[in-house]
């Protein structure tokens, strides 16, 4: 059984992360700890210390503890500048295929899919979208291609409003500070995020703007029924073509394995396959849904497009699965 730790950090580094001088202590700093094989550290006590030696709480399997580390969250989005600090490589991991590489053994029940590639996306924010986290996935071995990760900052709220809306939902996960350093407007993240579908020759827009053999994948229709086009109404821009149809991951899970998982923690529970990172951070959980659909991936899973939105009424959203999660 998965020995489960949650240790919030935000007592330790709440201190140094709205300083405006250098600090000692920081996101990017070592705390010294006991060492995790000590014999005077009880199992669950390990476990423990190593969640408090990561910038963030974090969900910790017995037989990984000690060795699983967090993302940088600099580094996401492409903005670490401690590559050459050996500390710092040895604290924060900056390598997503350590927990989304796809064994030779699980490509024996593999199926061909209609997508090249699968974009997985969650969201986070509920007044305003906070956090835009896409993982890509070759739909054809399972394989990680890349990623694209920013925070975003809200178009319309007060600067009070955003220090408390950000300390109440990442301060306790300890990363307030790289939200406040790196976070840019919605529009900016979408310019960014296109530039990034070009390079992976996902979209063209010149062709319509449709995703080019690609579709996201989320847990849920809320992400793209709802919160985009809220954002883009809010951020006074049109909802951009790509997003209109997408694969709900609990309606081809509830139609795969003939049962009914309400989210992405329910997923990987009967799946058995353990969390890893913070949930709610939405680079973390973005993860783990690839991680539910490399298993499915893996035991078969023919994926399809499960929501279309109409072109010409995109407030309207024709739902493919009779049944699904609704």
């Amino acid at each position: 059984m998965a020995l489960v730790a949650r240790v919030s950090t935000r007592r330790v580094f709440s201190r140094h992360l709205h300083s405006p001088f250098p600090s000692r202590l920081s996101p990017h700093a070592f705390i010294p700890l006991p060492s995790l094989s000590s014999p005077r550290l009880s199992a669950r006590n390990r476990a423990v210390a190593a969640c408090l030696s990561s910038s963030a709480p974090a969900v910790i399997d017995a037989h990984t503890a000690g060795r699983w580390k967090p993302m940088c969250l600099y580094h996401t989005q492409g903005k670490c500048t401690k590559m050459d600090d050996a500390l710092h490589l040895a604290k924060f991991s900056h390598d997503f295929m350590v927990d989304l590489k796809a064994t030779t053994g699980s490509l024996n029940k593999l199926r061909p899919q209609n997508l090249d590639y699968l974009l997985v996306l969650d969201l986070e924010g509920r007044v305003e979208i906070l956090e835009f986290p896409v993982l890509m996935i070759d739909a054809k071995n399972m394989d990680f291609i890349d990623s694209f990760h920013r925070f975003v900052r809200p178009a319309v709220m007060s600067e009070q409003r955003i220090k408390e809306y950000i300390e109440g939902k990442y301060g306790k996960l300890g990363v307030d500070r790289v939200w406040h350093d790196t976070a840019i407007p919605f529009k900016d993240v979408l310019h960014e995020f296109e530039l990034w579908m070009k390079k992976h020759h996902l979209w063209v827009k010149e062709q319509g703007g449709l995703l080019n053999r690609a579709a996201f994948v989320t847990c849920g229709n809320w992400d793209l029924k709802t919160k985009i086009p809220e954002q883009c109404k809010v951020s006074k821009i049109k909802t951009p073509p790509y997003f209109m149809e997408w694969i709900n991951l609990k309606d081809i899970y509830l139609n795969f394995y003939k049962r009914r998982a309400t989210g992405m923690m329910t997923m990987m529970r009967e799946l058995e396959i353990p969390m890893l990172g913070s949930h709610h951070l939405g680079i973390d959980d973005t993860k783990n849904i690839a991680r539910v659909l490399q298993r499915m991936l893996a035991d078969g899973v023919i994926l399809q497009i499960t929501a279309k939105r109409s072109s010409s009424a995109p407030g309207d959203v024709k739902f493919l699965f009779t049944n699904r999660i609704r």
